[in-house]
């Protein structure tokens, strides 16, 4: 029975010798070093659809069969990587970036456009949630562009038909492709207005006649509740208020008008309109003042409008649409959530409606879901707190943990004093972030 009990432990013990001599072992040198195809980059506006940069990587040699996934990085020369930019790649050898995708990366990066800026570029192997092999990084010199219109104007409309003479900042007037002509698309009450330079009165113009003639110091200019498309020409000392507005009608949305249109607002950084809506299964078109006057469709289904054209048709969702009348096209792209702001510091307190964010879907296009920004101009708050949340519910939302403009699902109030903001909300980086710029 000892012979039997002997051999038994020697066969186990040989058994256990082979296990740990199969047992795999990382070869010390395992790694990679990654490619740029091109070491130096100007990005331009002329290239935004087309690829631009391609960064790639051998596959390790671990000594052994494994899984890896890869995390390509991106910071300023010299920076740590943890508030660059990140994106994980899963499986793939390489990512590609298109131009407007590269530069959107670099201006959230704080990079100032039209400037040669030096980047680090590496890529992390990440074998499990506590083994990870760093590659040495790549040298980047990239210049970025500017990526919205610079439209703007010193002039503006004050009145107590629009901001009670001053108490929120002046409609903006933007330039047109007229010298001396500038164009404002705004809401204003029953009341009266003016137009002055600088959001002071040293240069204002009135209309001592009400005869559509410009008048340095002129009288108060009556108007009706409304939306309307003001044009200045400064050259022949005129100006025109008409009625404007562009709308979204149909089936998908209010049943060809039986309550009002779906309004669209000028976006002066693109020279488009723009809005964000839920749509239900059905049709739509585009229409202007909510009369069929002037309405465009799409013979074709080809994204492009035609005058008086057929039906567009919509599946049920959440949609960014945007109009460009300077090329006649369209475009509805399709939205997870609708993000806003809310809080007793916004206009409309903590149960809302939310301040609606525009999605800056031109930044983003391929994957705003996940890398989107969002932001909203112009919103005057009260002192007080907000928080980020989607869909008008509390089933999502951000706060900041820490006042360091990061944000943490359920975080913290974000306290704000009061003023006017544009607030900007960031998923392009690995963590959420926003910011809020007083005017």
């Amino acid at each position: 029975m000892k012979r039997i009990l002997i051999i038994l432990f020697a066969v186990a013990g040989l058994w256990s010798c082979e296990k740990d001599e199969i047992r795999a072992v990382m070869n010390e040198g395992a790694g990679t070093q990654i490619t740029l195809s091109a070491p130096s980059l100007v990005l331009s506006k002329d290239e935004a659809s087309n690829p631009v940069l391609t960064v790639s990587w051998a596959a390790p040699d671990f000594g052994y069969a494994a899984a890896p996934s890869y995390l390509l990085q991106i910071d300023k020369k010299g920076g740590d990587f943890s508030k660059g930019y990140s994106t994980s790649v899963g499986s793939a050898l390489k990512k590609e970036f298109k131009g407007s995708e590269l530069n959107a990366i670099l201006l959230n990066l704080g990079l100032k456009p039209d400037e040669v800026h030096l980047l680090d570029v590496r890529v992390s192997i990440v074998l499990s949630s506590a083994t990870s092999i760093v590659s040495p990084v790549a040298s980047l010199s990239a210049t970025p562009y500017a990526n919205v219109l610079d439209l703007s104007t010193p002039w503006g409309v004050v009145g107590d038909a629009y901001n009670d003479w001053g108490a929120t900042p002046d409609g903006p007037f933007y330039r047109t492709a007229q010298n001396e002509v500038y164009v404002a698309y705004l809401t204003l009450k029953n009341g009266e207005i003016k137009f002055r330079k600088d959001s002071g009165w040293d240069v204002n113009y009135g209309d001592s006649g009400a005869d559509g003639t410009l008048d340095a110091g002129g009288d108060n200019i009556k108007v009706t509740a409304g939306t309307y498309k003001i044009t200045l020409d400064l050259g022949k000392l005129t100006y025109k208020l008409e009625k404007y507005s562009w709308g979204i009608v149909g089936s998908a949305f209010n049943d060809w008008g039986a309550t009002p249109d779906g309004k669209m607002t000028y976006d002066p950084f693109s020279d488009q309109w723009r809005t964000i809506i839920t749509l239900k299964e059905g049709e739509m078109k585009f229409r202007l003042n909510a009369d069929w006057g002037v309405n465009f469709g799409d013979n074709g289904a080809n994204g492009t409008l035609d005058d008086g054209g057929d039906n567009i048709k919509v599946a049920a969702g959440k949609y960014l649409v945007t109009m460009n009348l300077n090329d006649n096209t369209y475009s509805l792209l399709p939205v997870t959530h609708l993000w806003g702001v809310v809080g007793d510091a916004s206009p409309n307190g903590w149960d809302g409606p939310d301040v609606l964010m525009d999605l800056d879907y031109s930044q983003y296009a391929a994957d705003f879901d996940t890398k989107g920004v969002w932001v909203a101009r112009n919103v005057v708050l009260k002192a007080g707190e907000i928080k980020f949340r989607a869909d008008n519910a509390w089933d999502l939302n951000y706060g900041d943990t820490g006042a360091d403009g990061s944000l943490e699902s359920g975080g913290d109030n974000i306290k704000v004093a009061a003023g006017t903001y544009d607030i900007v909300l960031d998923f392009s980086g690995s963590t959420p972030t926003y910011k809020l710029t007083k005017k």
